[in-house]
């Protein structure tokens, strides 16, 4: 064996004790061991970063518009009798929106019941324009130009009214009892029977039909 080979075998031998020592000394990495967290609490990539928090999503709140508080306002107000406060609100409500046919049938009802009959009519005509099929504004209508002394243009309009709901009791009642101001009694007492067929709870108009029954 010559120097250079005897150079090369003590090499190998020093290389083999060294790995052999760190083999069996458990000082090497371990798998995994380097790669554990610290604390118990901490996690790698787990959920305790802000944006990998679990959250169940909230429903948005419902935003109320100033047009839809206004109109909860007038119809509380209707409710309660209160006509002056809702027309403040439906007045208030026009000026944002003055096509609102929801706030112009409204405003129509409280002139009905302030009295205020040409500015009722003048409200109904108006949705009409937009919706020449509205029965509830064709029966309004009726009722209104009943309190003008408008009984023919108000017959006509107790007519449409039927026509597009004949269903609906109050349509046929609120025709009997244009027709019974205007003494028309015969027609009348058959409207009130309509209606009565057609709501059986309709006291006032049980009453009537006995009055001219009885007549």
């Amino acid at each position: 064996m010559n120097e250079l080979q005897l150079i090369l075998t003590i090499v190998a031998l020093t290389i083999f004790i060294i790995f052999f020592k760190q083999l069996f000394s458990g000082s090497h990495p371990k798998r995994g061991v380097d790669f554990e967290t610290k604390l118990p609490n901490e996690q790698i990539g787990g959920i305790n970063r802000a944006d990998k928090i679990f959250k169940t999503k909230q429903p948005e709140p419902k935003i109320v518009t100033r047009v839809e508080e206004l109109m909860s306002i007038a119809n509380e107000s209707i409710e309660r009798d209160d006509n002056i406060e809702a027309k403040k609100a439906l007045d208030a409500l026009l000026i944002i929106e003055p096509e609102n046919l929801e706030a112009l049938k409204a405003l129509g009802v409280v002139y009905l019941n302030m009295n205020n009959y040409n500015s009722a009519k003048e409200n109904f005509l108006k949705l009409l324009e937009h919706d020449s099929r509205d029965d509830i504004t064709h029966n309004l209508l009726a009722n209104t130009l009943h309190k003008l002394g408008e009984d023919r243009e108000a017959i006509e309009h107790h007519k449409l009214a039927i026509k597009l709901d004949s269903e609906y009791a109050p349509y046929s009642f609120n025709y009997a009892n244009t027709l019974y101001d205007l003494k028309e009694y015969t027609e009348a007492l058959e409207l009130y029977k309509k209606a009565l067929t057609l709501d059986p709870t309709l006291d006032e108009a049980k009453k009537i039909i006995k009055e001219l029954e009885d007549a």
